[in-house]
């Protein structure tokens, strides 16, 4: 098992390059097997989960071909083989596979994907959206076999904005005759990167980015190429960093319509930065004000924010109060940050308390989720002494080479195995 170790107290200076984002890439991959011969997607971080799709891929018999940033895909030879659990437990992203192979040949079969524990994160909005299409969902333990004989454009509602099922349900719409429309849509930037894939190779998708989004099939389908976003998760991350720890730090790939959200926040708390065109530059806050916060789906403050972000708020001066109100198990890290000096206090199962400014001192943590593995980084960042983070793949499965990014800008950081 790997282990990350940091000598806090470092100033961050230089420039950053923001990655691809994770939670289009591993969309992209499954999607790109509905193109019709070949696909080409680049600016594909270097995740654990990219390589856990690519075993899935390969399994298929697709051929991929890895060129620095690129990934070169070969679907033209591609079978539709049971996806075991021993890889579909390994990344949420894995149910993507269950919409494409569905629109593909008609059938999938796939165990119940894994990812972080962070609460639960149900499946059943997309299993009602493959129903409503007119596929048939048998479930054997964690084991789901679904099967159409003709999929049907339907009108769908989603009773909450999924990210995955709005992907999932347009991936399977590409196969089905007619119109698809999903209505109550989730409007995250993943999902107009998706959908601009899907467009490339032929497919008619309008209203990607918006509640209201319609699918149509296409008789002839075209190869695939298109460029992952920059991460917007990513970026948010290291622009916390910047705010704790930067000296004119610049952060280069910012979208700011992507992080709106945070940069309001930071902004209200008293962080000051600059971006010209695609780059940031940021340096340490010495007076940050405490806030609240609550996370919500897109546009609204980010989920996967929230935990960098506590770390952020043990440095403000007075009590701040978090409100996550999509996950019920993300104040798991918040343990480990009480062990390095913190003072946070979990109100409820959806609310927490962070008290500060604290001083926090290095000690050994363990990464239980990969947010919250990315605050504990952040600590360790700016915490008094050595801090050894255990369990630390969960970290690599959504940050690209985070150590030599953070090392190429003042970071004393090692990781081992």
């Amino acid at each position: 098992m790997s282990k990350i170790t940091i000598e806090g107290g470092h100033q961050l200076s230089g420039e950053i390059k923001i990655s691809g984002a994770k939670n289009s890439a591993v969309a992209l991959l499954p999607a790109s097997i509905l193109a019709n011969k070949k696909s080409v997607i680049y600016n594909v971080p270097e995740i654990k989960d990219i390589d856990y799709l690519i075993k899935i891929m390969e399994l298929l018999n697709c051929k991929i071909e890895h060129k620095e940033d690129a990934l070169y895909i070969d679907s033209s030879e591609i079978k539709n083989i049971p996806i075991p659990e021993e890889l579909s437990v390994q990344m949420r992203a894995s149910y993507y596979f269950m919409g494409a192979l569905l629109a593909k040949f008609g059938h999938v079969e796939i165990s119940f994907p894994g990812g972080c524990n962070i609460g639960a994160r149900p499946i059943d909005i997309h299993i009602k959206g493959f129903e409503e299409l007119g596929a048939k969902v048998e479930i054997n333990k964690n084991r789901y076999s679904i099967t159409a004989k003709k999929l049907i454009g339907k009108k769908i509602y989603f009773d909450f904005p999924s990210v995955g099922a709005t992907i999932n349900i347009m991936l399977a719409a590409t196969g089905a005759e007619g119109t698809t429309i999903i209505e109550n849509a989730a409007m995250e930037p993943e999902i107009v990167n998706v959908a601009s894939f899907l467009i490339n190779m032929g497919f008619k998708v309008r209203g990607a980015g918006t509640k209201r989004i319609e699918i149509e099939g296409c008789p002839k389908v075209k190869d695939g190429v298109i460029e992952v976003f920059p991460d917007r998760i990513e970026c948010g991350t290291f622009v916390i960093m910047g705010a704790l720890l930067g000296n004119n730090l610049k952060i280069k790939g910012i979208i700011k319509e992507h992080i709106e959200a945070l940069l309001m926040k930071l902004t209200e708390i008293g962080v000051k930065y600059k971006i010209e065109e695609d780059v940031m530059t940021i340096s340490k806050c010495e007076n940050i004000k405490p806030t609240y916060i609550k996370t919500l789906v897109f546009p609204g403050f980010p989920t996967d924010l929230q935990q960098p972000m506590t770390t952020l708020l043990t440095q403000a001066k007075g009590k701040s109060i978090i409100e996550e109100t999509l996950y019920e198990n993300r104040f798991k890290n918040t343990y480990d940050l009480n062990r390095m000096g913190a003072i946070t206090n979990v109100l409820s199962l959806h609310k927490l308390e962070i008290t500060g400014p604290r001083k926090l001192k290095g000690t050994k943590v363990i990464a239980t989720d990969l947010r919250g593995g990315a605050s504990l980084l952040i600590a360790g960042l700016i915490a008094e002494g050595t801090t050894e983070i255990e369990s630390c793949d969960v970290i690599l499965r959504g940050y690209s080479h985070i150590t030599s990014k953070l090392k190429s800008i003042g970071a004393k950081i090692e990781i081992t195995e």
